[in-house]
């Protein structure tokens, strides 16, 4: 070697280590070889601490079957006393994995056992879960609910809707309806475990909102396979009959005579948006004339008997259901009312039902 190639290449050929070929096989494999090699190579140049007589100070190392393939380079470097820099002939093709059998440069005085360092890839991330489901049902009309509102709860709506029809519900509208509206976020949040059960939940000031099994009950006779038009309702509550009649209507009318309810019904139907919903702050047992006459009336609250009022406000060939009976909750029947002829109509008596008081006046 000539003086000047001396000094360009100082290190002598016996110095020189070619880089291993790497073995075929999935990444995986090939990392994993490589870090049981360097777990083996960094037990070897560490002698023992208190090694017994006649030990060689050196620790042998299993390699999983596919390291074995790799050549003898790997793990018969030399040791880190030497102290003498690697110089290898080709760049590695991965060197954050090849760097790890390379060994220190500086060993320590004192011997101290060095325990490999076992990376663990991270776990992939999960696949994102299909979108909830919003709207599927084309034949239901006014639909305005956001993806957000689908929710988590709608199995459990689903699960209300069959028994809502294995009690007898057979209106595919109305179905339709109490599947898309989600009760949840007309109860407090208390209380939006229990939903989806068939059961009155208080909402305050006295009030209750109805069990889904009544609020489908009265929607399906008001509505008799009919196209509903105008409809009003008498005890808006929290909102959530007027937003299921707004599925089944055309216009859905709805008076409150509690100014608390009156508000907090607008704010539970505000995110969902419903452009048919007309909400007003009155009193119930006059109705609303102006809008009149209506295809249908619903009235949640139970009185004595039906105002005279809102007799007069259902169209000929309409349908009013109410609860009619004792308000203290004994001996009410859910009633039903067609008008017959401008001053003729017809009462049937079909339920025993549970609601509160109708009153008149505004609070």
């Amino acid at each position: 070697m000539t003086s000047e190639r001396a000094k360009r290449f100082p290190l002598g050929l016996e110095d020189l280590v070619r880089e291993p070929r790497r073995p075929e096989g999935r990444p995986g494999d090939v990392r994993a070889a490589v870090l049981a090699a360097s777990a083996a190579l960094n037990a070897r140049q560490q002698p023992a601490k208190n090694a017994p007589p006649g030990s060689t100070g050196k620790t042998q190392a299993k390699l999983p079957a596919r390291a074995q393939t790799q050549p003898q380079a790997m793990s018969q470097a030399k040791p880190q006393a030497k102290a003498q820099a690697k110089v290898s002939l080709k760049a590695p093709a991965n060197p954050p994995a090849n760097a790890q059998a390379k060994p220190q440069a500086k060993p320590r005085a004192t011997a101290v056992a060095q325990v490999p360092v076992v990376r663990v890839a991270p776990k992939p991330a999960p696949l994102n879960k299909p979108a909830a489901r919003l709207n599927e049902r084309s034949a239901v009309p006014n639909v305005a609910l956001n993806g957000a509102l689908a929710l988590t709860s709608e199995r459990v709506r689903e699960r209300m809707v069959e028994r809502l029809r294995a009690n007898g519900v057979t209106d595919q509208r109305v179905l339709n309806a109490m599947s898309v509206v989600p009760r949840h976020m007309f109860v407090d949040p208390g209380l939006a475990a229990q939903a989806y059960e068939d059961a009155a939940l208080p909402i305050g000031h006295h009030q209750t909102i109805s069990k889904p099994s009544v609020v489908a009950r009265m929607i399906e006779l008001a509505a008799a396979g009919r196209a509903l038009n105008n409809v009003l309702e008498i005890g808006t509550g929290c909102g959530y009959q007027a937003a299921v009649l707004s599925q089944v209507a055309r216009d859905v009318y709805s008076i409150e005579r509690i100014k608390p309810l009156s508000e907090r019904a607008k704010t539970n139907l505000r995110p969902l948006r419903i452009p048919n919903i007309r909400l007003h702050y009155g009193d119930g047992r006059l109705g609303l004339p102006s809008a009149a006459p209506f295809d249908a009336i619903v009235i949640a609250a139970a009185g004595l008997d039906v105002p005279q009022a809102l007799l007069e406000q259902l169209a000929i060939g309409g349908r009013l259901v109410a609860p009619v009976g004792s308000q203290e909750g004994q001996n009410q029947v859910l009633t039903l009312v067609e008008r017959l002829g401008p001053a003729q109509w017809r009462e049937s008596r079909l339920d025993r039902v549970f609601f509160v008081p109708l009153k008149s006046g505004v609070i």
